[in-house]
């Protein structure tokens, strides 16, 4: 059981087919679904006409904005002011103390969890640092063992049918050789809001290939993403739900911004 996306070139256009897509399954929701952006650093900041009307919407309903959900992913703001390594312990240090936790073991950031996910002895382990340094070493021959795990089932398997962290793992892959060596990713999320979350999440996965591509010296390659359980979701704000109609009223906005777009294009 699965459900494909056509290939999208952008992180906008995957969305909009995403969201297309399993809207059209019964009830609004679909298992398995497979989304691939060729360039998932294009189109991604509120720049763009559809990420801006996406994100009114958003904040309409008090949902937290796009770069806020991306920042859970990667905090480019921190990275492009403070550079690496140093922006990891300013993460840590000036960011992490104020972020306000859901619980002892999840703050809401995966981030957190990327850069240092507890080991037996006590110690973090950053696997995102690990990785690029991994890349950019030139006796390393694997170039299919770049993993990131996000879930750790001693913190985070409960009686909670909701909460916790959704993207579980995320496996990436040095693609072709020498001067045309690219990095691609495949992120797997466990459930997935595609209304509330997914765009957001789009740029946050490419800002995080991104930051590997630019600090191990290889181009951004293409971002494949596996819903294992997607829904059209309805955002709630004071206990009220938005409409289908709402959803329908958001998308056509969108439809009209991206029209305007491929008009200039």
């Amino acid at each position: 059981m699965y459900l494909p996306i056509p290939s999208q070139p952008d992180c906008v256009s995957a969305w909009r087919e995403a969201v297309r897509h399993v809207d059209l399954q019964s009830g609004h929701h679909a298992y398995n679904v497979i989304i691939d952006v060729a360039d998932p650093t294009a189109r991604s900041t509120l720049t763009d006409p559809v990420v801006a009307a996406h994100d009114k919407f958003l904040l309409a309903w008090e949902q937290k904005p796009i770069e806020t959900v991306s920042n859970t992913i990667f905090p480019a703001s921190l990275y492009n002011r403070f550079g690496a390594p140093d922006f990891f312990d300013r993460f840590r240090d000036n960011i992490m103390p104020r972020l306000p936790r859901r619980s002892d073991n999840w703050s809401g950031y995966y981030f957190e969890r990327m850069m240092q996910m507890p080991q037996k002895d006590g110690t973090d382990f950053n696997q995102l640092w690990d990785i690029v340094e991994r890349i950019r070493d030139p006796n390393v021959r694997a170039l299919n063992k770049f993993e990131i795990s996000i879930f750790d089932p001693t913190r985070d398997v409960d009686k909670s049918p909701y909460g916790g962290q959704c993207l579980s793992f995320a496996s990436l892959k040095v693609i072709g050789k020498g001067t045309q060596r690219q990095i691609g990713m495949t992120a797997f999320y466990r459930n997935h809001f595609y209304v509330e979350k997914l765009l957001g999440n789009l740029i946050g996965l490419g800002r995080l290939m991104s930051f590997i591509g630019k600090e191990s010296g290889i181009a951004v390659g293409p971002l494949t993403v596996v819903s294992t359980h997607a829904q059209i979701d309805q955002p709630r704000n004071e206990g009220a739900n938005a409409t289908r109609a709402d959803i329908a009223d958001l998308l056509q906005q969108c439809d009209q911004a991206n029209a305007k777009v491929l008009a200039v294009v």
